[in-house]
């Protein structure tokens, strides 16, 4: 496990190296998402995908001085942005560069045993889409790379050039949802045989190639599928949130709440079905007139259909469109 730990004192602001860094992204339904973790003073939050602070800086308002938000994030420009956006609020805040499928031995680290809340902004942020060398957007050329921790070897080009016909196949029908995945999958074999593909743009050619010019013309970007995939092969993030929704139900304080941002459909499914399995984990056959199998609720879901954007939000902030809200509530 990658960690570095931020302190931030007060006395230190004045000295700390954070350098000046454009970060800019929308925080969704930041208002429903603070509201939800019932934000009391003195107590401690953890913020597992901090971004540019928006959602944790909403929070350490609410916290008026008493209490703690822990910031969790693996890409150093959020890193740097965030501390710099929460700077203010000094030692209420500790900063993590880590993922946060290690919450347990961050939490721990810290000497927190428990917390009465937490929150995950899941998917790509629009600085990372708008940081152009990043390699995450198909609207401009740049390196492939994808990489949410720099730190990681791998990246989205090795993916591209290395994986064999079928494994990229599946990434694409499964992560992409893409019906042409296939043929795209065929496309990407046949042009890296003549040279590797390298760039965004390159990637972007074979995958118009590879999709019927009648559903270019009438469907959306032919490339956002394949992208979506392979960020997501490549920062293992449906596999990271499947591992991380139970442990983190678990650290939560009595009447703790657990809000999870989704932006697709892969994501919102693992949420739903975890937090339905925590809140009814009884695997008795249904026809037993009591439990005999001891697995016990840990809760309850407090978001029976998701919490989606407003219409004043959308208009505002157009990549909010997909996303969606859950929450459960910790019973101790």
């Amino acid at each position: 496990m990658r960690m570095e730990v931020y302190f931030f004192l007060k006395s230190d602001i004045g000295n700390m190296e954070v350098k000046k860094v454009e970060f800019e992204h929308k925080s969704v339904l930041l208002k429903e998402t603070v509201d939800s973790l019932n934000v009391h003073p003195g107590g401690i939050y953890v913020d597992g995908t901090l971004g540019g602070g928006g959602h944790a800086y909403e929070v350490c308002k609410r916290l008026k001085g008493q209490g703690r938000l822990i910031g969790i994030d693996q890409d150093d420009e959020a890193i740097k942005a965030a501390s710099k956006r929460l700077e203010e609020f000094g030692d209420m805040v500790t900063v993590v560069r880590s993922n946060y499928v290690s919450i347990e031995e961050i939490l721990k680290d810290l000497g927190v045993e428990r917390v009465n809340g937490i929150m995950l902004d899941l998917g790509v942020s629009s600085h990372q889409l708008d940081t152009l060398n990043r390699g995450f957007s198909y609207k401009a050329d740049a390196p492939l790379d994808m990489r949410m921790d720099v730190r990681n070897e791998l990246t989205a080009r090795d993916i591209v050039n290395t994986y064999d016909e079928m494994e990229l196949y599946r990434i694409i029908r499964d992560y992409g949802e893409d019906r042409f995945a296939k043929n795209i999958a065929k496309h990407i074999i046949r042009e890296r045989q003549k040279k590797p593909i390298n760039t965004t743009n390159e990637l972007t050619e074979i995958i118009k190639a590879a999709i019927p010019a009648k559903v270019r013309m009438n469907g959306g970007h032919p490339a956002k599928r394949t992208f979506q995939a392979i960020r997501i092969e490549l920062n293992k993030e449906l596999e990271v949130l499947d591992d991380s929704i139970d442990k983190m139900i678990d650290l939560l304080a009595d009447k703790g709440r657990l809000s999870i941002i989704t932006f697709h459909s892969l994501e919102d499914r693992i949420v739903k079905n975890r937090f339905k399995n925590n809140e009814n984990p009884c695997t008795c056959p249904a026809d037993f007139p009591v439990c005999v199998c001891g697995k016990k609720t840990k809760g309850k879901v407090i978001t029976r259909k998701p919490i989606i954007p407003k219409e004043e939000e959308l208009e505002d902030n157009s990549r909010a469109k997909s996303s969606k809200l859950r929450v459960f509530e910790r019973a101790v």
